[in-house]
């Protein structure tokens, strides 16, 4: 009986855990669910006064650098007086935030702030893209109170499948992005009508508004949403030549909040507006829109008037975009004090500003609160094994930090692609199919993961410093044009080089040795071009390999011949050469060498 009594506190104590956590899915930390608070530019973790636990740039990837509002004083939250800013001449233009996230949905919500942290005056233009799919952009000159007091945008969006979701900006107009704070926690797969559109769809807030009350959200105030979600007070988006009322539930508790999937708020339902003035008046939202999306409207009502008893005596029609949608009797489809929801999708937009207008039929019309989501399409992205090849890449050839090699290597399309790689839609997805890192002052090597670059036609790492042996994983079927020449390679050439389609080779200036592969030879048939000079131990296939030793003898391209093909022209200046270095060698001991494969 005691067992079960400390089984049963146990179990209490843990629902009660699960609850208080419940209310605000930033609470519980990153270790429990997968939620994180980062501090941009913070340079310690921290604890804030609703409880949140605040993370430094922990996941951080990309360089860039700390800075702070010019006037942090009037910023109440720590984690908004601190930023961080991505010059692109050090950075890059692409820099990200690497996410450790699980497949899922997630809510994430940024700060973004300038207040004249570098002195220029002048608020910077860039892009933000999530789940590789352009999601919000900032253009210069911020509107005022954006730009020095910051602004809060939030969307929902579907992490990637690997072990990280990247968080991405983008410089436009070689100007520096900027973001202050990074709010991340999974949502309910089925928010949001997730079953239909949460695998496609990132959901971006053009507007979410508590009708008849004052902001509020976890974060910011102490009311609780279990989705984190804060509501805007409704005020900057009425059409303010209409009048309205406030009304409230007086106390009554309200059922039916609270709910999975979406888990909305009880408070949203204990506030209200309707008409004021003359009973024929509308109540009118007007949203701003892009006209090229579509948008995912959400309306909230609650009966919280104890004078409406039955269906039929409030009834309204809503007029969305200056279309008749649906009408509205609250009390018939839940009755009183019970939160309904109503959703709608808005297509073919034409204007910037979108008209949500209740208009009476019996009574006076209602509102509680309202959302509005731009429906942006889930960007193709790079096909899974080659973003893994590429951060392999990143990783072996030592990329510098300026090269922007951050996120997905080809998404968002309307970004430039990381810097020397070019990129083409392919049946899964974008492909890499060309590499040019000429010159870049690369010291790395080349790891074989290049082989799952199924679709690359030409590589170039010319003139740099990279070294080691040349993996097997280069000879992609795919591959047209192969450039080496000028680094720092050892070892043989892998037999896989030489595919039918390879056209130029140009392995020359390295330190390469052994026998050339017989198919990268004669590629030279098809009229394509070789260069293998300046390699001392290279020997091609059906003339001679010398083994390093007492008697070493070097092979080397006349330069005539460098082009394969002209061998059929100048055969027999090749086969004297051969000749020569045969009688040669047949002066010195058999030990000394090692011919066609054989000793003796």
């Amino acid at each position: 009986m005691r067992l079960l009594r400390l089984l049963l506190l146990l179990l209490a104590g843990a629902a009660a855990r699960l609850a208080r956590a419940s209310d605000d899915p930033f609470l519980s930390g990153a270790a429990s669910n997968h939620s994180y608070n980062i501090d941009c530019g913070g340079a310690a973790n921290f604890t804030s006064s609703f409880g949140r636990p605040w993370l430094a740039d922990t996941f951080f990837s990309a360089g860039g650098a700390a800075g702070m509002v010019a006037e942090p004083h009037r910023f109440p939250q720590p984690q908004e007086r601190t930023l961080r800013f991505f010059p692109p001449s050090s950075a890059g233009k692409k820099s990200c935030y690497a996410l450790p996230l699980p497949p899922g949905r997630y809510y994430l919500r940024l700060f973004s702030v300038y207040d004249n942290y570098d002195s220029k005056l002048r608020s910077p233009s860039f892009d933000v893209s999530a789940a590789a799919t352009l999601v919000l952009s900032f253009r210069s000159p911020w509107p005022e109170p954006a730009a020095r007091y910051g602004a809060y945008s939030d969307l929902i969006f579907p992490s990637a499948t690997s072990p990280t979701s990247d968080l991405c900006f983008y410089s436009l107009s070689t100007d520096a992005p900027v973001v202050a704070s990074i709010e991340v926690a999974p949502v309910h797969p089925l928010a949001y009508d997730g079953a239909t559109t949460g695998a496609d769809i990132v959901l971006v807030n053009y507007g979410r508004i508590t009708c008849g009350n004052s902001l509020f959200g976890p974060g910011f105030t102490k009311d609780p949403d279990a989705f984190a979600r804060v509501w805007q007070a409704d005020v900057d988006f009425r059409n303010n030549d209409l009048n309205y009322d406030a009304i409230t539930a007086g106390g009554r508790k309200i059922f039916g909040s609270n709910q999975p999937p979406n888990y909305f708020p009880t408070k949203l339902y204990e506030s209200a507006v309707t008409t004021g003035g003359d009973a024929s008046n509308e109540i009118e939202y007007l949203m701003p829109v892009d006209t090229r999306l579509n948008y995912m409207l959400w309306l909230h009502f609650a009966e919280v008037d104890a004078g409406i008893g039955a269906a039929g005596q409030r009834v309204f029609d809503v007029m969305v975009d200056g279309n008749n949608v649906t009408r509205i009797d609250i009390f018939k489809q839940v009755g009183a004090f019970t939160a309904f929801k109503w959703t709608y999708v808005v297509e073919n937009l034409t204007s910037s500003t979108m008209s949500v207008k209740l208009v009476p039929v019996v009574g006076r019309p209602i509102l509680c609160g309202l959302e509005n989501y731009a429906m942006v399409p889930l960007e193709m992205r790079t096909v899974p094994s080659q973003v893994a090849a590429m951060k392999a890449l990143k990783e072996s050839l030592k990329i510098p930090a300026r090269m922007g090699w951050n996120g997905d290597p080809c998404a968002p399309r309307s970004w430039d692609a990381w810097e020397g790689v070019t990129c083409h839609r392919g049946d899964k997805g974008l492909v890499i199919t060309q590499l040019d890192l000429a010159s870049q002052g690369l010291k790395g090597y080349i790891t074989d993961e290049i082989s799952h670059l199924s679709d690359l036609v030409s590589l170039n790492f010319s003139y740099n410093s990279l070294s080691g042996s040349l993996p097997p994983g280069l000879g992609q079927p795919s591959l047209a044009s192969l450039d080496l020449s000028s680094n720092e390679f050892t070892g043989s050439i892998p037999d896989t080089i030489g595919s039918s389609k390879l056209q130029t080779a140009l392995l020359n200036n390295n330190q390469l040795d052994g026998q050339v592969p017989e198919r990268l030879y004669s590629i030279g048939v098809h009229g394509g071009v070789i260069d293998l000079s300046g390699n001392k131990g290279l020997c091609v296939v059906y003339i001679l390999c010398i083994r390093r030793g007492p008697y070493d003898y070097d092979f080397e391209f006349p330069q005539d011949l460098t082009s394969i093909s002209a061998i059929s022209a100048k055969r027999n200046r090749y086969q004297r050469a051969k000749s020569v270095m045969l009688a040669e060698m047949e002066a010195h001991s058999r030990d000394g060498f090692y011919t066609n494969g054989s000793s003796g």
